[in-house]
C-alpha cells in the first residue's frame, strides 16, 4: 500500500516538474503518435494538448527536420541522445520559430524501448536579441563592425538624400552593388526602381540599346519600339557597373546624358527626359585611365561627384565572423537546413585567409559547404578542398584562441603600421578613442617598438 502510494507522489512531482519547466517537452510511440505533451510545448507551438495527442509529431511542429534530418527518427534508429540540434517548428500561427532540440530514447522499467522523448526551447527571443546587437554593424544588406565601414554607414543616410551621382570604387566582391542598392533604399526613390546593368558584359551597340532602347526599323529586326533600362527606371536609380569597361565613343553619349539629363532611344529623332539618378561602380583604377587617355576626363568628373572606396575584406577581417554567421543564418532558411555554425579549425583557416575575391568568394565557401552540412557545424571536409589544405598562417596574431580577437589584433597591429606607430593618429584612423586603443593594445597582448610614436620609422 505504503508503495503504491509512493509511486503516485513521485508521479505527481514529475507532472509538476514537466508542467512547471519553461522548455517544450513531448513523447512519441513507435509509431511517431504524441503521448504527452506539456504546458510549454503548448505555448511554443501555440497547439493545445488534446488537439496534439493521438496525432502523428510531424502534422503538430511542421519542423524544417521532418523531412529530412528527424532528432527523433535518428535517436530511434541509432538508439543514442542527441542534445541541442538547431532547427525551427511553424506553429498555429504560422509563424516561424527558432528552436533548439534534445532527444532521448522513452524505456519502461525492463529498458524496453517504447518510443522517444524531445525536449525543446524557443529561441525566438535571442534571435531578436542578435538581431538588434547585428543591427548596429548593418546599412540595408551590408554587414560590417571595422571602423573603415562604419565611416561610409554614417554618410550613407546624407549620400541618399542628395540626387548627386556616386562613384563607388573597389575590388571584385566588395559589395558596390549592395552598397548602391543601400543608397537606393534609403533615398526618396526608393519607392520607384533599381536597376543594375553591367556595362561590361555588353559591346557598345549593344549597351546603347539596352540603356536607351529603340524604336521600330532602327536596325536589322528591331521589329516594335523597345524601352532601355533610362525608361523603365524613371524616377529611380541605375547602376552602371564597370563603367570602366566602357570604350570612348559610349562615355561621350553618357556623358550627354549626365550633363543634359536626357537620352535618344536608337533610330528616334526626339530626346526623352531623364528623370533617373546615375550610380556609377569600378574595379579598376579611372584616375590612372584618365592619365593615359583610356577614360575621358570630363566623364570621370562627372560621375566622381560623390567618392566611396569598399576596402577588401583582407582590410576588415574582423568582419569575416559576422558575414559567415549571416551566410549562415540566409541559407538555413533558403535550403531548410540547420547548420548551427562552423568549427574552430574553419573559422582559423578563413581568418588566416587573404579572400582575393573578397566578401563573394566567402559567401561561395559557406554556399559550398551547405551543400555537404547539413546540422552540427561546418567542419574542414565540408569546405573546397583547395582551401582546407592550405597552410595556415602563424602570424603573432593568430596565436589568440578568439578568432575575432585575432581579427582585432591583426586590424589595430595594421593601422598602427600604416600611422607609423603613432598612438593618436592610429586612434584616429580606427575611430576610437586614445586610451580605448591603448586598453586594446593591453589586452590583446600587442607588441609596439621603443618609440614615442611620433618618430618617423625608417
Amino acid at each position: 500500500m505504503k508503495s503504491i502510494k509512493s509511486d503516485k507522489i513521485t508521479e505527481n512531482v514529475t507532472e509538476i516538474i514537466l508542467e512547471s519547466i519553461s522548455d517544450g517537452v513531448f513523447t512519441v510511440d513507435r509509431n511517431w503518435k504524441i503521448m504527452s505533451f506539456n504546458r510549454a510545448a503548448e505555448e511554443i507551438t501555440g497547439i493545445s494538448r488534446d488537439e496534439a495527442i493521438g496525432r502523428q509529431c510531424w502534422n503538430v511542429f511542421r519542423s524544417n527536420m521532418c523531412e529530412g534530418e528527424c532528432a527523433l527518427k535518428k535517436t530511434m534508429k541509432e538508439g543514442k541522445s542527441f542534445i541541442s540540434t538547431s532547427t525551427y517548428i511553424i506553429n498555429s500561427e504560422k509563424k516561424r520559430i527558432p528552436i533548439t532540440v534534445s532527444t532521448s530514447l522513452l524505456k519502461d522499467e525492463k529498458g524496453k524501448t517504447l518510443g522517444c522523448v524531445e525536449t525543446f526551447r524557443d529561441h525566438s527571443l535571442v534571435e531578436e536579441l542578435r538581431k538588434e546587437l547585428s543591427a548596429g554593424y548593418q546599412v540595408g544588406d551590408i554587414i560590417s563592425r571595422s571602423p573603415a565601414m562604419a565611416k561610409i554607414f554614417k554618410i550613407l543616410p546624407q549620400i541618399s538624400e542628395s540626387d548627386s551621382t556616386v562613384l563607388i570604387d573597389g575590388e571584385t566582391g566588395t559589395g558596390k552593388e549592395l552598397t548602391a542598392r543601400a543608397i537606393h533604399s534609403l533615398s526618396h526613390r526608393k519607392n520607384k526602381p533599381f536597376i543594375a546593368i553591367n556595362c561590361g558584359a555588353f559591346p557598345d551597340t549593344l549597351l546603347e540599346s539596352e540603356l536607351f532602347g529603340f524604336k521600330a526599323g532602327a536596325f536589322t529586326n528591331a521589329l516594335q519600339d523597345k524601352k532601355g533600362y533610362f525608361a523603365a527606371a524613371e524616377g529611380g536609380t541605375i547602376l552602371l557597373d564597370e563603367i570602366g569597361d566602357t570604350s570612348a565613343p559610349f562615355q561621350v553619349k553618357l556623358l550627354r546624358v549626365l550633363e543634359e539629363h536626357e537620352f535618344q532611344p536608337l533610330g528616334s529623332e526626339k530626346k526623352e527626359k531623364a528623370n533617373v539618378r546615375i550610380i556609377a561602380a569600378t574595379n579598376k583604377n579611372l584616375p590612372k585611365m584618365v592619365e593615359t587617355g583610356k577614360f575621358r576626363q570630363d566623364l570621370f568628373y562627372r560621375i566622381n561627384v560623390i567618392h566611396i572606396k569598399l576596402p577588401p575584406l583582407r582590410e576588415r577581417m574582423e568582419d569575416v565572423p559576422l558575414l559567415i554567421d549571416h551566410f549562415i543564418n540566409k541559407l538555413n532558411k533558403i535550403r531548410e537546413k540547420s547548420v548551427r555554425g562552423i568549427d574552430h579549425q574553419v573559422l582559423e583557416s578563413l581568418m588566416s585567409y587573404k579572400f582575393p575575391g573578397n566578401i563573394r568568394e566567402l559567401a561561395n565557401i559557406i554556399e559550398h559547404a551547405f551543400v555537404l552540412c547539413s546540422n552540427g557545424n561546418i567542419m574542414l571536409q565540408h569546405i573546397p578542398e583547395n582551401f582546407a589544405a592550405q597552410p595556415r598562417d602563424t602570424l603573432r596574431y593568430n596565436r589568440l584562441s578568439d578568432p575575432v580577437e585575432s581579427a582585432e589584433s591583426k586590424m589595430i597591429t595594421d593601422a598602427l603600421k600604416r600611422n607609423n606607430f603613432n598612438r593618436m593618429d592610429t586612434a584616429n584612423d580606427l575611430g576610437i578613442h586614445k586610451s580605448t586603443l591603448f586598453r586594446k593594445i593591453n589586452r590583446l597582448g600587442i607588441s609596439l617598438p621603443k618609440i614615442d610614436g611620433r618618430s618617423k620609422i625608417i
